[in-house]
């Protein structure tokens, strides 16, 4: 029997890609590749669930299996080298590790400081964030957009994980596109202000944005999402500080009362009395 090894958010895409390549490649069960390959069939499912660290050996076995040669594998092991780290780092633009993580947490914690939550975003908020940034290519950003969208229908699972979102009030008061998309944004944020927790404008910025993936049966993930990158951290000192973080935030943030009040501040504030009044940055 496999003996299992702590799993990743990266390990567990690994598994997911191992799963996916023999679905289409052998159209076997776990079971009958196990029997093929003469392994254990729970070898198989831990390495399939990202919780067994595979040798190359075990590689070598499992996509011969699945037709592949030489040139796949050693590119399989560049990209999957890393995938058992306590850091794992990568390109922003490489989004399916994030929402295999976030997609089955069972709670989602997170901190913005200068735009609104991703999970919270109207497209047309998005597609000017995007644009503002100017990190990506204009031809992806209509992809990225609708990838952001997508990912928001966990909010409307029957099953959702239960999600805290800690937006400080600079966020509400950066100009991202035009005054009717900021009055969209602020509308969907006061519709949705059972999730949101409003941090005042004159409470310091603590740290970066950072979200925290909690878990049943898992450990947890702390992520850190930047324009270049993104990092992905399960060491247990870099949770106990995220944790940290949040029980900071708690303090200061306005209840969920306060916090839809001042949301509601937003909703339909005249432009000119907004724009005098100096909250609005460029």
């Amino acid at each position: 029997m496999a003996t299992t090894t702590p799993s990743t958010a990266y390990s567990r895409d690994l598994g997911d890609e191992l799963r996916h390549l023999r679905e289409t490649c052998t159209g076997l069960n776990g079971a009958a590749l196990a029997l093929r390959l003469g392994w254990d069939p729970s070898k198989l499912s831990t390495i399939e669930t990202g919780k067994y660290r595979a040798t190359e050996i075990d590689l070598v076995q499992y996509l011969s299996m699945c037709g592949k040669d030489i040139h796949f594998l050693e590119d399989f092991k560049r990209k999957w080298r890393h995938a058992f780290d306590e850091y794992i780092v990568q390109v922003s633009g490489n989004l399916r590790t994030l929402a295999m993580a976030e997609s089955t947490a069972k709670t989602i914690t997170r901190y913005d400081t200068q735009s609104v939550t991703g999970l919270l975003q109207t497209p047309e908020y998005a597609d000017a964030l995007y644009r503002m940034g100017g990190f990506v290519a204009e031809d992806r950003i209509p992809d990225l957009v609708q990838f952001r969208t997508d990912r928001q229908s966990i909010l409307r699972r029957h099953s959702r994980p239960t999600c805290l979102f800690y937006i400080h009030e600079h966020a509400l008061q950066t100009q991202v596109g035009s005054d009717e998309i900021m009055d969209d944004q602020y509308a969907r944020l006061l519709f949705s202000a059972q999730f949101v927790r409003i941090i005042p404008a004159d409470a310091p910025v603590v740290a970066t944005s950072c979200t925290l993936w909690e878990y049943d049966k898992l450990m947890p993930v702390a992520f850190i999402e930047g324009d270049l990158v993104n990092v992905f951290v399960q060491d247990p000192g870099a949770i106990v500080r995220a944790r940290l973080l949040f029980g900071r935030l708690a303090e200061v943030a306005l209840d969920e009362e306060q916090s839809r009040s001042k949301l509601a501040e937003y909703v339909g504030r005249p432009r000119e009395g907004f724009d005098d009044a100096g909250t609005r940055m460029a």
